[in-house]
C-alpha cells in the first residue's frame, strides 16, 4: 500500500509498503471528544495544480519511438514522481496525438510515438494509461486523459498510418492540409469517432478527467506567405444540399460546438462525477478585452470557447495564456479577467501557462515570470472561479529551467492542495468512517473502515506533533496504512491523527480524530 505525504514543509514522497521491518511498533489510542480545539486539523487548500504530458512528437514521453517498455515506464515514474514533488495534484495525460492511442485499443492503432510504428504493439503486454491512472492515484494525483479530436497525423510522424486508423479506413473523411493530414470536422462520422474514442476511454479506465486541447479547425498553413484554405467545400456542398442555411464559418463553429456538447452530455452519462476540460487558444477574439490584439480563434479555427463556458458545457477551461504579465497587446492579467467575466455558470477557469518559454528565445522568461501569473490568478479567483492553473510543458519543469520547479515546491506549491470541488457535479457528502490502530505484519496500522456504498476519491490524513500539522492525501481505495507513513520528522510520532473522506465531485466529509500515546 502507497501513501502520498503532503506537508508545508517537506517533499511528498511515495511511500514503500508496510513490512515487519519497517513497522513502528502498536501504538495506543483514543478518540478525540469533538469539542477539544487541539484535535481540530486545519483546512486543506483548494487549487488545481496540472501540468500537460505531451506525447505528440514524443514532447514529454516516451524520450523517444520505440523505447522499451521498462524504460518507458520508468521514464513515466520519473514524471509522476516530479509532479508529486513540485507540489502539483493532476497530469494531463496525451493518450490521442492523432486518431491513435497511447493505451490498448481496439478502435485505433498503437502510437507511433509509443512503439515506433503505428499500429505495433509495445514489446510486451503493458498499458500506458493503465499504469498511468493506477500510479498516479496512488501518488494522489488526478490523472486526466487528454485527446486530439481532429489531427489525423502530425508532421513530427516518421511512419506510415496503419489499420484500424480512421484516415485509412476511411479516406474520404481526411484532407491533407500543409504539412498535417486533417480529419474533416464537416464529416458526422469524424465527430462520432472521437466520442466513440473517449467514451471507450472513459468507461475502461478510472480517469478523473477527460481533456480536449486547441486543435480544431487547423491553424492556418501558408503557401507563398498566403493562408491554405481549408479543403472542406465539398462536405459544405453537402450540407447545403441538405438544406443548411448557416454561412461557411458558422457552419464551422456548428461543428465544432455540436462536438464539445455531445461529449458534455455523453461524459455526464457514461460518469457524471468525471471533468470535462478545453484547453482553448488564450484569445477569443482580438478587441476583447479593448487592448488585445492578436490570433483570432474563432475566426480562424472556428473554436467559441466563450459560448463554451457561458453555457455551462465544460466543467473547466483552460485558456492557454502563453504571454507576459506585462506583455504589450496580451496582458496575461487582462485576459485572465476577460475569461473570468465570461463565467456566468462559475465553472473552474484554469489559466495555461508557458514554462517552455523560460530560458527560450525569443521570450528568455526567467522562472519569476511563472510565480507572477500564479500570484495573479490567485488574485484573480474567488468570485467567479476557484484558483489553479496548467504548465506547459511537462519537460519545463523536469528539466527544472532556472529552478522553475524547486522554486515552485518551496514557494507557491509549498502548502500543498487539494482539486478544487465541482459542485455542479453533485454534491454528495461522503461519510465519516470509523477508524483505529490496529497490529499488522509486525506493527501498527492505521485501519478505516471504509462503508462499501460511499464513493470516496481521496483520504486526507493530518497528523500533528509538535504543534505542526502535516497533510497527507491517500487514494481512497486504500482500507489500511502503515503507521510509520505518518511518523514524520518528530521521533515519537504524532499526536493526534485526523482523517477526512473526499468525494469524486470533491465535496469533503466530516473529520474523525483520534489522539495516539
Amino acid at each position: 500500500m502507497v501513501a502520498v505525504l503532503v506537508t508545508t514543509r517537506v517533499a511528498a514522497q511515495p511511500v514503500a509498503p508496510a513490512t515487519a521491518a519497517t513497522m513502528a511498533p502498536v501504538v495506543q489510542f483514543s478518540a478525540c471528544p469533538q469539542e477539544d480545539p487541539s484535535c481540530a486539523p486545519p483546512s486543506v487548500p483548494r487549487e488545481f495544480r496540472g501540468v500537460w504530458v505531451a506525447t505528440v512528437g514524443n514532447m514529454d514521453w516516451p524520450s523517444r519511438a520505440g523505447l522499451p517498455a521498462d524504460s518507458a515506464r520508468l521514464e513515466l515514474l520519473r514524471i509522476l514522481n516530479h509532479v508529486q514533488r513540485t507540489g502539483l495534484n493532476a497530469v494531463l495525460f496525451q493518450v490521442r496525438p492523432s486518431g491513435d492511442a497511447l493505451y490498448a485499443s481496439t478502435i485505433e492503432p498503437w502510437s507511433e510515438y509509443l512503439t515506433g510504428k503505428q499500429g505495433r504493439a509495445p514489446d510486451e503486454p503493458w498499458d500506458p494509461l493503465a499504469f498511468a491512472v493506477r500510479e498516479a492515484h496512488v501518488r494522489g494525483l488526478e490523472l486526466h486523459a487528454w485527446f486530439n479530436p481532429y489531427r489525423a497525423k502530425d508532421p513530427t510522424a516518421k511512419g506510415p498510418l496503419a489499420k484500424p486508423h480512421l484516415a485509412i479506413q476511411y479516406p474520404s473523411y481526411a484532407r491533407r492540409y500543409g504539412r498535417y493530414t486533417w480529419f474533416d470536422p464537416g464529416e458526422p462520422a469524424v465527430m462520432r469517432r472521437t466520442v466513440r474514442v473517449v467514451l471507450d476511454v472513459l468507461k475502461r479506465y478510472d480517469v478523473d478527467g477527460i481533456h480536449l486541447d486547441d486543435y480544431f479547425y487547423p491553424y492556418p498553413e501558408l503557401r507563398r506567405r498566403r493562408e491554405i484554405p481549408f479543403p472542406d467545400a465539398a462536405t459544405f456542398a453537402r450540407y447545403k444540399k441538405q438544406g443548411g442555411k448557416l454561412g461557411r464559418d458558422d457552419w464551422r463553429r456548428r461543428n465544432v460546438d455540436l462536438l464539445i456538447d455531445t461529449l458534455r452530455t455523453e461524459i455526464a452519462k457514461a460518469k457524471p462525477w468525471v471533468k470535462f476540460g478545453v484547453s482553448p487558444f488564450g484569445i477569443w477574439r482580438p478587441g476583447e478585452p479593448a487592448m488585445v490584439r492578436g490570433f483570432d480563434a474563432y475566426g480562424k479555427i472556428f473554436a467559441d470557447a466563450k459560448k463554451w463556458l457561458a453555457n455551462g458545457w465544460v466543467d473547466y477551461l483552460v485558456p492557454q495564456l502563453y504571454w507576459g504579465v506585462e506583455q504589450a497587446g496580451q496582458p496575461f492579467g487582462d485576459l485572465l479577467r476577460w475569461w473570468n467575466a465570461q463565467n456566468s455558470q462559475l465553472r473552474h477557469v484554469w489559466p495555461g501557462l508557458a514554462d517552455y518559454k523560460i530560458g527560450d528565445a525569443p521570450a528568455r522568461w526567467g522562472s519569476g515570470e511563472i510565480l507572477r501569473q500564479i500570484d495573479t490568478t490567485r488574485a484573480a479567483a474567488g468570485a467567479t472561479t476557484t484558483a489553479g492553473s496548467v504548465h506547459f510543458q511537462m519537460t519545463a519543469l523536469l528539466e527544472d529551467r532556472d529552478s522553475v520547479a524547486t522554486r515552485l515546491a518551496a514557494g507557491p506549491y509549498n502548502a500543498r492542495a487539494l482539486v478544487p470541488a465541482s459542485p455542479w457535479k453533485g454534491q454528495t457528502v461522503p461519510r465519516t468512517p470509523a477508524i483505529g490502530i490496529t497490529a499488522g505484519r509486525g506493527g501498527a496500522v492505521l485501519t478505516i473502515a471504509r462503508r462499501s456504498t460511499d464513493d470516496v476519491q481521496w483520504w486526507v490524513v493530518q497528523t500533528r506533533a509538535a504543534e505542526l500539522w502535516r497533510t497527507y492525501i491517500i487514494h481512497g481505495e486504500l482500507s489500511e496504512v502503515a503507521m510509520t507513513t505518518f511518523a514524520g520528522p518528530a521521533a515519537a510520532g504524532p499526536e493526534v491523527l485526523a482523517l477526512t473522506p473526499v468525494g469524486r465531485t470533491g465535496a469533503a466529509g466530516s473529520p474523525v480524530a483520534i489522539r495516539l500515546r
